[in-house]
Formats: C-alpha cells, sequence, structure tokens
C-alpha cells in the first residue's frame, strides 16, 4: 500500500502535463544551451582574436616592405624583425620597454591607448638596420582608418607605410589600403620639412597642390577626402612622437 502511494506521488511529482515539470525541463535546456554558447562563444573568441593578432603582425610587416609571407612565416618573421615593443609617452620616455617579437606591451594598445598618451613604438631590426614604426588612426570618408608608418634610423625619413581602412570606396578612398604602389610613394619622404622638428609635414596633397615633393605625397585619385584623412592621421599622430623623434 504505502509503494502504491509513493508511487502515485513519484507520477503526480513527474507528470510531464504539469506546470512545475514544464518549468524545470525548460530551466535544465536553459542552462544546457547557455553552457554550449559560452563554450563556443570562448573558443572563437581565442580564434579570432589569433587572427586579428595575425593580420597586426602582417601590417606591421607590410609597412617594413616584408610582403607575401604565409602565416607561418609572418608570426616568424614578426619574432624576428620587431626588436621590442615598447610603449613611450608624448615627452619620448619610455613607459613599457617591450620585448623580443612582443605583443603584451606596445602591440596591446589601441587607439583609445593613444588617446590616453600611450603611444606604441616598435624598434625593429630588418638587414642589420634599425627601423622604428609608428601606428597611426584617423578618420576617413566613410569611417575610421589607420596605418603603420615604418621610419629610417635618421629618425627624419620613411621607410615605408601601409594604411588600412574600415569603409572606404572601392576603387577610390579603399586605394589606401590596395594600391601597395600609392603605399610606396612614401618611401624616402621626409617626416618635417627643412631645419624644423617641431611639426610634422609628412602629408598627402592633390598633384595640383605639391609644393614640396620631399615631404608631400600625390593624393589617392578621385578620393580626395580619404586623403586628406589620412594626411590629417599623419600629423595628428606623428605629431605626438616628435619629442622621440627629435632626439637624434
Amino acid at each position: 500500500m504505502r509503494d502504491k502511494v509513493m508511487a502515485e506521488e513519484m507520477k503526480k511529482r513527474w507528470d510531464t502535463n504539469s506546470n512545475s515539470y514544464t518549468l524545470i525541463y525548460s530551466a535544465i535546456i536553459v542552462v544546457i544551451v547557455s553552457f554550449l554558447l559560452a563554450f563556443v562563444s570562448q573558443t572563437l573568441k581565442s580564434a579570432q582574436d589569433a587572427n586579428v593578432a595575425l593580420d597586426k603582425k602582417k601590417q606591421i610587416l607590410y609597412s617594413l616592405n616584408i610582403r607575401g609571407l604565409s602565416d607561418e612565416q609572418v608570426s616568424a618573421k614578426y619574432k624576428e624583425v620587431i626588436v621590442a615593443d615598447e610603449v613611450i609617452n608624448a615627452q619620448g620616455k619610455i613607459i613599457e620597454s617591450g620585448s623580443m617579437g612582443g605583443e603584451k606591451d606596445g602591440f596591446a594598445l589601441k587607439s583609445a591607448d593613444f588617446k590616453a598618451g600611450k603611444l606604441a613604438l616598435y624598434i625593429c631590426k630588418v638587414n642589420g638596420e634599425e627601423k622604428y614604426v609608428i601606428p597611426v588612426y584617423g578618420m576617413g570618408l566613410w569611417g575610421p582608418i589607420s596605418g603603420y608608418i615604418a621610419i629610417n634610423a635618421d629618425k627624419a625619413t620613411v621607410y615605408g607605410a601601409y594604411f588600412n581602412h574600415e569603409g572606404e570606396t572601392a576603387g577610390l578612398g579603399a586605394e589606401i589600403k590596395d594600391n601597395a604602389q600609392w603605399q610606396a610613394k612614401f618611401r624616402g619622404r621626409h617626416l618635417f620639412a627643412r631645419n624644423s622638428v617641431e611639426n610634422v609635414a609628412l602629408s598627402v596633397k592633390k598633384l595640383s597642390d605639391l609644393k614640396d615633393p620631399s615631404t608631400q605625397v600625390d593624393a589617392v585619385t578621385g578620393a580626395t577626402l580619404t586623403s586628406n584623412g589620412v594626411s590629417d592621421m599623419l600629423h595628428d599622430c606623428l605629431g605626438q612622437y616628435v619629442k622621440f623623434l627629435s632626439d637624434k
């Protein structure tokens, strides 16, 4: 009799048509699905973070005129040429010394850190010669633009440049990223006008407005506003490194 009563009680408790069963079942499903989503999200995030880091390394190497490498070669080459990913301030003083092939100091900085006065500086060795790579951030016609400027050991001339964008017009403003020949025009250009190390003179101008070929690069055809954005970006960002660049 007792067993029969208990059986009836259990049947009532686990009645699949009852509200309590529905609530418990739903709660269990929610917990399981949440766990699975969190697991998948974390797994994908790790892969996404790795891809972002790899792309950043490629861009830095592009500015150093190192291109055409496989993903595996990119990681190895980055470790080879990056002596340190320093963090400096506007006075040119080192905040973090970074490390060889570093990814935790200057490499980890974002545009928001730049605005807060933390400046990334990559010390590099290419074919035995010292180079400096400086990240730049700005606005194009349709959205954010960015890039890297590689500077020779003299701290006065450009060794190489690479630019990126998020939404510029294909065939026009997007050429700042897609046109390696246009990027190559920056090589050998001077950062400052003659006899001046106070204001950055490196800029992008329409061909009709070019006055100083030693510091100015011809704008992308049909993309005046994007080109102006690149020019402003160079002036604003490199301007934060003037103390470092003027310290010979």
